[in-house]
C-alpha cells in the first residue's frame, strides 16, 4: 500500500519556498506564472509539462489564455502542498524556456 503524502508545516513550506525560483503562495497553493512568445510555444509547453504530470500521477491546476499560463500545484490527498508538489515545480522549471 502507498505511503499517503503529507502536508508541509509552515516552516517546512517556508524553507522550500526560497529555493523555488518564482513561485509564491496563493490561496495555499504554490502558484507560478509563465510567459510565451505565443500560443503554440504555451501550449506545446503545456503539453511536455502533461507528460510529466502522467509520469508522477501528480496534475497541475492551471490556465491557458494565448501566450501565457498560470500554474497551482496542492496535492489534495495531503490536504494542501506536499513534497511531491516541490519535487513538480522543479521539474515544470526546467521544462520552461
Amino acid at each position: 500500500m502507498a505511503t499517503r503524502p503529507q502536508r508541509l508545516d509552515d516552516a517546512e513550506l517556508a524553507r522550500r519556498l526560497e529555493g523555488q525560483s518564482g513561485w509564491t503562495l496563493d490561496q495555499g497553493k504554490l502558484h507560478k506564472h509563465f510567459q510565451f512568445a505565443d500560443f503554440s510555444e504555451a501550449f506545446g509547453w503545456m503539453t511536455r509539462v502533461a507528460l510529466v504530470a502522467e509520469s508522477m500521477n501528480h496534475h497541475p491546476e492551471w490556465q491557458n489564455v494565448y501566450n501565457r499560463v498560470d500554474v497551482h500545484l496542492t496535492t489534495h490527498d495531503a490536504g494542501g502542498i506536499s513534497a511531491a508538489d516541490f519535487e513538480f515545480a522543479t521539474a515544470i522549471d526546467r521544462l520552461a524556456p
